[in-house]
C-alpha cells in the first residue's frame, strides 16, 4: 500500500491553523491531529504546558515536554497512519519547537533540532504549510480570546517566533509552503488544497 504523506501546519496563534487542518484532512480523506495533544498522553502534557497558572515552567522543561509529546504522537498516531496509506495533517510539528522554544525562548536552536530529530526518529513533515498573517493582525485577534500560557507572552516573543518561521521557510523552500492567511476561509482553503496537491503530487479521488 502507498505510504501516506505527513503535512504540518505552522503559524502563530490566531492564524487559522486549526480550521484549515480540519478542512484539508477532510478534503484529502486523511487524519487531522495536533501537537501537543494528539494522543491521550499528549493531552496531559498539553494541559500542563498551556495552563496559565504554571508560571514557573522553565524553557528547557517546556522544550522537553514538547519533545516527549511529539515522540508519543509519532509512534502512536502519525507513523501507523502513514504506514496504513492515509495522509496525516497536523496542527504543528517539530518546527514549532524550533520557533517557540528556539527563536521565542532563545534556547540553542541546533540543540533543539538534534533532540527533536531524535524524538521523532528523523520523521519530519513532508510539507509544512505556513499560514502567514501580519503580526499586528494576529495580536489584535488574541485580545478577543481567553489566553493560555503561550498567548500571554509579549509582542517581542511573538515577533521572534514570526521571524523564526520566515527564516526556516526561506532556508528550506522545497519543504515549506507559505500561504497568505488573510483571504476569506473558503478561498484560503481552496488555495491550500490546490497547492498541497501540486507540491505532493496528490490526486483527489
Amino acid at each position: 500500500m502507498t505510504t501516506g504523506r505527513y503535512i504540518a501546519f505552522e503559524g502563530l496563534e490566531g492564524c487559522g491553523k486549526s480550521t484549515h487542518v480540519t478542512r484539508l484532512a477532510d478534503a484529502l480523506g486523511g487524519v487531522a491531529t495536533r501537537e501537543p495533544g494528539g494522543t491521550e498522553i499528549g493531552a496531559s502534557l498539553r494541559t500542563a504546558m498551556l495552563d496559565a497558572s504554571n508560571t514557573m515552567l522553565s524553557p528547557r522543561a517546556e522544550a522537553l515536554m514538547m519533545a516527549a509529546d511529539r515522540a508519543q504522537h509519532l509512534d502512536e498516531l502519525v507513523l501507523p497512519t502513514l504506514r496504513a496509506g492515509k495522509h496525516v495533517v497536523s496542527d504543528r510539528s517539530a518546527f514549532s519547537s524550533l520557533a517557540y522554544q528556539g527563536y521565542g525562548r532563545m534556547l540553542d536552536i541546533d540543540e533543539l533540532n538534534r533532540f527533536n530529530n531524535w524524538a521523532i526518529a528523523g520523521n519530519w513533515p513532508d510539507l509544512v504549510v505556513f499560514i502567514d498573517v501580519p503580526l499586528e493582525q494576529l495580536l489584535e485577534r488574541l485580545k478577543k480570546r481567553e489566553l493560555d500560557r503561550f498567548e500571554r507572552e509579549d509582542r517581542a516573543f511573538f515577533k521572534r517566533i514570526f521571524t523564526g518561521f520566515h527564516t526556516m521557510a526561506a532556508a528550506d523552500p522545497n519543504r515549506w509552503l507559505i500561504v497568505d492567511g488573510t483571504p476569506p476561509k473558503d478561498e484560503l482553503a481552496a488555495t491550500i488544497l490546490t497547492q498541497v496537491c501540486e507540491r505532493l503530487q496528490i490526486t483527489l479521488s
